[in-house]
C-alpha cells in the first residue's frame, strides 16, 4: 500500500481532519499503535500542524488511518485540561507563536503573558504579543498600554495594538502574520474569535460577548483548528484558557526564559545565581537601576514560586 502525506488541520481528540496533498480535506483515525519518533509523553498523542503519514483501507467506511508522524521542526505544550501532571501538545510545526492580550473587557494578567512568552522561549518558537480592543480603552488606561509596550519591546518581543473591529490597525499584524504558521492564543473573551473573522471574513468563526458581570469571556473555540490565511500563510486557533499552566520547567532554568535577564545572567557573582537575594546579582541591579522593568522582574519572582521545586 502506497503511503500518503498530510498535514493535520483540526484535533478532536479521536477525530482528525487532514488536508492530503491535492489539498482535499479528510476525516482520518489513528490505526492501532502509532509509529511516534519522539520521548514527548503528552494527554494528545497528534497536534494541529503536525506532518503525518496515512493509509487509506479500501472496501471500509471511515477508511483514512494515520499511521505515523513525520518528525517535528517544533512543538508547543501546556498542562493539560485534564490531569495537572501531563502535557498537552497546542500545536506542532510553528513559525510563530502569538498572545493576545487585553487592558480591559476582560483584563488579561501579565502573568499569563508572561506564561505563555516562557512556554515560547522554552520550545524555541518566536513569539510576539498583540494588545487587542484599544478602542475600549478609557484616558485613565492608556499610560498602563504604553508601559506594556515599552517593557515587552525593551525585552525584545514584538508588540502590536489592534482593534479588531478596524482592518485598517490589522496592516502591521498580517505583515507579520504572511507566509508563516503562527498559534492563536488567549483568555476567552480577547477577542480572538473576532480578530480572525476580520482576517478571514469567509471564515465567520463564532464570537461570544464578554459577560457583563463577570467580565470574563465565553468559550467560543472547542478545537484547535488550522485555518488558511488569504494573504499567505495559516493560523492555528486554539481554545481560549483561563491560565496558560507551566510544566517540566525547573527553577534554575526560568532566568533563560526572560530575555532581558538571559542577557546578564553570565554577569552575577555566582554561576548558581537565583537572583534573588544573591550578592553580586548582575540582574538585580539592572531592575535598581531602571534597566530591565520591575514589573519583569516582580513576574519572574513570582511565578519561581510558582514553580514546584521536583527535581
Amino acid at each position: 500500500m502506497h503511503p500518503l502525506k498530510g498535514i493535520v488541520y483540526k484535533s478532536t481528540g479521536s477525530w482528525y481532519v487532514l488536508r492530503d496533498e491535492k489539498d482535499a480535506m479528510k476525516n482520518a483515525r489513528i490505526k492501532g499503535k502509532l509509529k511516534i519518533d519522539t520521548d514527548i509523553s503528552s494527554t494528545n498523542p497528534i497536534a494541529v500542524g503536525d506532518f503525518v503519514i496515512y493509509e487509506e483501507e479500501s472496501g471500509t467506511e471511515n477508511n483514512t488511518m494515520i499511521t505515523e508522524i513525520a518528525p517535528r521542526k517544533n512543538y508547543i505544550v501546556r498542562i493539560s485540561p485534564h490531569n495537572r501532571n501531563q502535557k498537552h501538545i497546542v500545536a506542532a510545526n510553528l513559525d510563530l507563536a502569538l498572545v493576545i492580550a487585553t487592558l480591559s473587557s476582560p483584563r488579561t494578567s501579565q502573568g499569563f503573558i508572561d506564561r505563555f512568552l516562557i512556554t515560547a522561549e522554552a520550545y524555541h518558537i518566536p513569539a510576539i504579543i498583540v494588545i487587542n480592543k484599544i478602542d475600549l480603552l478609557k484616558a485613565k488606561q492608556m499610560p498602563a498600554l504604553e508601559h506594556w509596550k515599552k517593557m515587552y519591546q525593551e525585552a525584545g518581543y514584538e508588540l502590536v495594538v489592534v482593534s479588531a473591529l478596524d482592518h485598517q490597525s490589522l496592516e502591521p499584524l498580517i505583515q507579520l502574520l504572511k507566509n508563516k504558521v503562527t498559534l492563536f492564543s488567549g483568555h476567552s473573551g480577547v477577542g480572538k474569535s473576532t480578530l480572525i473573522n476580520q482576517l478571514m471574513p469567509e471564515k465567520k468563526l463564532k464570537t461570544a460577548e464578554v459577560s457583563d458581570w463577570s467580565g470574563k469571556g465565553q468559550h467560543t473555540t472547542t478545537f484547535a483548528e488550522m485555518f488558511d490565511l488569504p494573504f499567505g500563510g495559516c493560523i492555528i486557533d486554539t481554545p481560549g484558557v483561563k491560565e496558560f499552566g507551566l510544566i517540566d520547567i525547573r527553577r534554575e532554568e526560568l532566568s533563560h526564559y526572560f530575555p532581558e535577564i538571559r542577557a546578564l545572567i553570565n554577569h552575577c557573582k555566582f554561576n548558581n545565581c537565583m537572583h534573588t537575594n544573591e550578592p553580586g546579582c548582575s540582574v538585580k541591579q539592572a531592575v535598581s537601576k531602571g534597566f530591565i522593568d520591575i514589573s519583569r522582574y516582580e513576574s519572574y519572582l513570582s511565578i519561581m514560586e510558582t514553580i514546584e521545586q521536583k527535581w
